[in-house]
């Protein structure tokens, strides 16, 4: 099968597109896909540069890719909820994990992928392969940080950073399905008709407006009573001032030093981190469910045309390169996805 490995880290020319071993015997918990395309993350162009979570026992080419859609193959004899030919989506893959049997690594920058099956969930019928790729990864990440981490409740006031990104925008329509009033950052007015589109209650361009300041206003000086930081760093130092008595500040990023403590304690503000890779860096199959049942909960409001993805661009599995410079300029609204099987991606 086609992939793309590296050897060794580095800028997004270390990238290269090459012949590998087709996985063939799946292990128990396993299922074999044949990947139609695979969502390109900010987390695949820092482990290119910084490497993998995982160190394999034998050194051997890595592949990227934690997020993809494609055909089940074969199926391992413990999987119940899959069968040859279920259309799937997914988010496993590309940290360095090793199939159980083949020990070949699992990633989804190929046209193959021997994934855990308990991560795995029916595609939902109203997305072709391209848009379902783009969604698990950042589905996940927007739902555990405003319903698990935040408790989102009907009625509160949201404040998404960089409401145009790719979990940014699923970020404001998860909340609004919520009942939720939401308010956003952009950097553009190409952007702010972007994010209105999908519903936001105020938009601010962070370049022209002071955003804490429009947050207290917007909230009569109350402060929100939820906001997820995607950008880290001074950015989320500079909400504390915007939350509200008692409120929920979720992180995606490290906690940055310098931040205010004493005020978010005064205030009582409850400060979360959210990291959807936790279940695979953790090896827990009963995590991954989590992110199955997530997953599966999605795809009915994908059905029912109250969710959407937006993908910016495609390209072609042998351009993984210009995806990741893609990334790295970082102007993108949505996702990024690459094609394995163009004729059949539909």
């Amino acid at each position: 099968m086609k992939a793309i490995v590296f050897t060794t880290t580095g800028d997004a020319d270390v990238l290269l597109y090459q012949d590998v071993l087709t996985p063939e015997t799946c292990g128990p918990d396993e299922v074999l896909i044949k990947v139609m395309a695979a969502g390109v993350n900010p987390v695949d162009t820092k482990l290119r540069q910084n490497g993998m979570f995982f160190e394999a026992d034998v050194p051997q080419p890595a592949i990227l890719g934690c997020d993809g859609s494609g055909i089940v193959e074969k199926v391992g004899e413990d999987v119940k909820h899959l069968q040859t030919g279920d259309a799937v989506y997914y988010c496993y893959g590309g940290l360095g994990q090793q199939s159980s049997i083949s020990k070949q690594p699992v990633g989804n920058y190929a046209e193959y992928a021997m994934v855990k099956a308990a991560y795995v969930a029916q595609k939902p019928y109203g997305l072709d392969f391209d848009s379902a790729a783009a969604a698990p990864l950042v589905l996940i990440t927007a739902w555990e940080a405003l319903f698990d981490r935040a408790r989102l409740q009907s009625g509160q006031k949201v404040f998404v950073h960089a409401g145009a990104g790719g979990v940014g925008h699923v970020a404001i329509q998860l909340a609004k399905l919520a009942g939720a009033e939401v308010a956003t950052s952009v950097s553009s007015d190409e952007k702010a008709d972007f994010v209105r589109a999908l519903g936001v209650d105020l938009v601010i361009n962070y370049k022209k407006e002071d955003v804490v300041q429009a947050l207290l206003t917007w909230t009569d000086e109350r402060g929100v009573d939820v906001a997820l930081d995607t950008v880290g760093g001074e950015a989320l130092k500079q909400l504390v001032p915007a939350m509200r008595l008692y409120g929920d500040l979720v992180t995606l990023l490290q906690v940055p030093e310098g931040l205010d403590w004493k005020t978010l304690r005064v205030k009582n503000v409850r400060l979360s981190q959210a990291l959807m890779l936790t279940p695979m860096l953790m090896q827990s199959d009963e995590l991954g469910e989590h992110h199955a049942a997530i997953l599966e909960q999605c795809a009915q409001f994908f059905d029912e045309k109250k969710l959407s993805i937006y993908v910016d661009e495609t390209y072609p599995l042998v351009d993984a390169k210009l995806a990741h410079e893609k990334i790295e300029q970082g102007h993108q609204s949505g996702k990024v996805v690459l094609q394995m099987f163009t004729d059949e991606n539909q």
